[in-house]
């Protein structure tokens, strides 16, 4: 019995002790999400698609490439005026195209889409983590606050409890944003990878 006690003792205390881990945790990870959200805005400011300007654009690069103009071609692939992660494939690709060197474009744009699965990868954590943090700081103080109801102490319990549902809230808060900011994202990152995609095609028609 006394073993019992004990295995009990040391899980309660290891239990115990993770709550104030947990809710400086959460502090931060509502904290990051508010930044997230800037970061967002800001990106959102700057998305700026031209569907007609990639297109007359690849049509340059196309015949330029065809008439092996490699340096006219990467003149024309710099006026793309795209989103960010587009335009910046473009300049990058650009200098590639100038030695050509067009297997290397092929590396470059995986090179891209890792970069934004990696920008992903922020708010799909915070999506992840948050709540499960949150879940975590609810049931840690409920141990605290049956042993005050089981002793008449309404303080002890009132004040587990506030932690609790506090926790809760804040967990659910950042998990939200998290989530929201990965689903527009993933799909301001699809349309840039058709657009990436298509001037790879380009490139390869050209050949």
């Amino acid at each position: 019995m006394d073993a019992t006690s004990s295995l009990f003792g040391i899980l309660y205390t290891f239990s115990a002790s993770l709550l104030y881990p947990v809710v400086i945790i959460l502090i931060l990870l509502v904290v990051f999400s508010l930044m997230l959200i800037g970061e967002f805005l800001s990106e959102y400011a700057k998305r700026n698609r031209d569907i007609r300007n990639l297109e007359l654009c690849c049509n340059k690069v196309r015949e330029h490439v065809k008439s092996q103009e490699f340096g006219k071609a990467a003149s024309s692939l710099r006026n793309v005026k795209q989103n960010f992660m587009v335009t910046s494939f473009a300049t990058a690709a650009a200098e590639h195209l100038e030695k050509n060197m067009i297997p290397a474009i092929e590396w470059l744009s995986q090179e891209y889409e890792i970069r934004m699965a990696k920008r992903l990868e922020q708010t799909r954590i915070v999506a992840t983590i948050a709540p499960m943090l949150g879940l975590m700081g609810t049931l840690i103080p409920l141990g605290p606050a049956l042993i005050g109801l089981s002793q008449g102490d309404i303080v002890q319990l009132a004040n587990n409890l506030m932690i609790a549902f506090a926790t809760t809230v804040i967990g659910l808060f950042a998990g939200s944003i998290g989530y929201v900011l990965t689903q527009v994202r993933k799909r301001w990152y699809w349309q840039d990878m058709a657009d990436i995609d298509y001037i790879l095609d380009t490139l390869e028609v050209g050949e």
